[in-house]
């Protein structure tokens, strides 16, 4: 039995968002690891307002990325470091945690 026309819709989207994903996946690593890094100069006592800035834009790009990848608990993740980064951050730890749980999210995508 042939799929119905929607299920081969489905599938064949499914298929693309995965390429999507595997062709993005290095660059959205390298957005987690620069929020990751802003966050080991602020527990330092070093986080500039250039890095924060630079944070604080990998974050908001991660926020719209993930929502594509339908991972939308990333990007409420992503949305609350952006709003983190844009001000002035409250604790490193709660950074960290926020970093953490966007990180599984990332890594756990299929």
């Amino acid at each position: 039995m042939e799929p119905q026309p929607a299920q081969a819709a489905h599938s064949s989207l499914t298929a693309a968002l995965d390429r999507l994903w595997a062709r993005f996946l290095p660059e959205i690593r390298e957005r987690a690891a620069v929020i990751e890094s802003a966050i080991q100069s602020l527990k330092a006592g070093s986080l500039d307002e250039e890095q924060r800035q630079v944070a604080a834009s990998a974050a908001h790009k991660l926020a719209g990325v993930l929502g594509t990848f339908n991972l939308h608990q990333g990007t409420e993740l992503a949305r609350r470091l952006e709003v983190q980064f844009t001000g002035t951050p409250e604790s490193a730890a709660e950074l960290e945690s926020l970093s953490s749980e966007l990180r599984r999210i990332i890594e756990s995508r299929p």
